[in-house]
């Protein structure tokens, strides 16, 4: 997910997409574990995306309360 699409969410909608993000990374890495994943690739950007979330919730609730 682009960072411009995050910007676009509202704050409850981007706390429901890190939530999801990480529910599936946690799926993801008892999967590898177990061998069932080919495309490994794919735990990068997951970690990738939930830092690019957790960012930007952060700077829109410094907008909010400073607002």
């Amino acid at each position: 997910m682009k960072a411009k699409e995050i910007h676009e969410l509202s704050e409850i909608e981007v706390e429901k997409k890190l939530r999801d993000t990480r529910d599936e990374h946690v799926k993801m890495r008892m999967s590898k574990q177990t061998g069932q994943v080919e495309e490994t690739h794919k735990l990068k950007n997951l970690r990738r995306d939930i830092a690019r979330l957790e960012t930007i919730l952060k700077e829109k609730k410094l907008a909010s309360t400073s607002a």
